[in-house]
């Protein structure tokens, strides 16, 4: 089954590249040629390579695998938070801190502070101490929760991350490619598809592109958990059969234990009498 149609790719300007001096050569491959000085890119290969990014996703999260949702850029923002919450994945759409990836445990100690002034603000303390150390607090609090607060759970590395523009967060692909996590994204005209596993050539600048590409990976996401479920479902009712059978068979032999014992006893008499 298509994950999407051609129409709704159409519709929300996927195929609207950038200007022809902004492309990156290395692109060619995806694009369909050039309108009024805009590269077109080909959607009959979007098609194709979003319906592999589809299933690489769903694959993944269906054998229990984490992914991060990455935009920070105005027009993706809002999507990625809503995208990420609608499908339970962490995400990312402030800013990227350098290092997220490569140097998470320093990352921890700031959520960790994060939940520990959540805490404290819980607990009645910020009542007792001077007002202005409440707004330092309360500031620093706001800043590590605009930050970390799509990673709070994250209590390790991700498995898989969806990037919109990788050229904008060349950061967080430059870390995830060191550490060998597969990066599937949005490939405008100016994007290196080289770093890339699982491209998906389309617009990363309008809000209805960004909004259609990041709903159909959250789609994929949610159906690998489904999947994840319905396996997990289907062990617990083979354990249970398992336990039955044993439990059956323990009370044949049990039956069966008693039932010899009957005899002996019947075989005893028997002797005793002659």
């Amino acid at each position: 089954m298509a994950v999407i149609s051609m129409k709704e790719l159409l519709e929300a300007g996927v195929h609207f590249g950038h200007s022809k001096s902004r492309w990156n050569p290395k692109m060619a491959p995806y694009l369909y040629g050039v309108k009024n000085g805009i590269h077109i890119i080909d959607l009959n290969k979007t098609l194709v390579l979003l319906e592999e990014a589809y299933n690489f996703v769903s694959d993944m999260v269906a054998q229990g695998a984490q992914i991060i949702f990455v935009g920070t850029k105005r027009q993706a923002k809002e999507i990625i938070k809503e995208e990420a919450e609608r499908c339970g994945a962490f995400y990312v759409n402030e800013r990227w801190v350098g290092g997220l990836l490569t140097n998470f445990q320093t990352v921890r100690r700031s959520i960790n502070k994060l939940m520990k002034l959540e805490r404290m603000e819980a607990e009645g303390i910020f009542d007792v101490l001077p007002k202005k150390e409440v707004r330092r607090l309360k500031r620093q609090m706001e800043k590590l929760n605009k930050l970390y607060g799509g990673i709070r759970e994250m209590t390790k590395l991700p498995d898989l991350i969806w990037i919109v523009d990788t050229v904008r967060e060349s950061i967080a692909v430059h870390e995830a490619r060191k550490l060998g996590i597969p990066i599937v994204a949005i490939a405008d005209s100016n994007c290196d598809p080289d770093l890339i596993d699982y491209i998906v050539p389309g617009n990363d600048d309008a809000i209805k592109s960004i909004k259609l590409l990041t709903s159909k990976i959250a789609d994929a996401v949610i159906e690998g958990k489904n999947r994840r479920e319905s396996a997990e479902e289907v062990e617990v009712k083979k354990e249970r059969k398992v336990i039955t059978v044993e439990e059956h068979e323990k009370e044949l032999f049990e039956k069966a234990v008693a039932m010899s014992e009957k005899y002996e006893e019947l075989d005893k008499d028997s002797t005793d009498y002659e």
